[in-house]
């Protein structure tokens, strides 16, 4: 099983942590996104082979690859 961790920083993007809650699907458990609204950013946890497809809607409302992409084998 691989866990992925995304990280944007919408500081200078097109759209707000607000907005993005609003917009983003559910994951199915246990991946879940994460908000850091201190320091605008914002990314997912994703547990299991694949991202599911909300991660392309995410980095579409941001306009932006992830800053951070780290992969994990658990």
């Amino acid at each position: 099983m691989v866990v992925r961790l995304l990280i944007w920083n919408v500081f200078e993007s097109r759209t707000t942590i607000d907005e993005l809650r609003e917009s983003l699907p559910e994951l199915d458990a246990p991946s879940r996104w994460i908000w850091n609204e201190a320091n605008d950013r914002f990314g997912v946890i994703v547990v299991g082979d694949d991202l599911p497809e909300s991660i392309g809607w995410a980095q579409d409302l941001v306009g932006e690859e992830p800053d951070v992409y780290e992969e994990f084998d658990a």
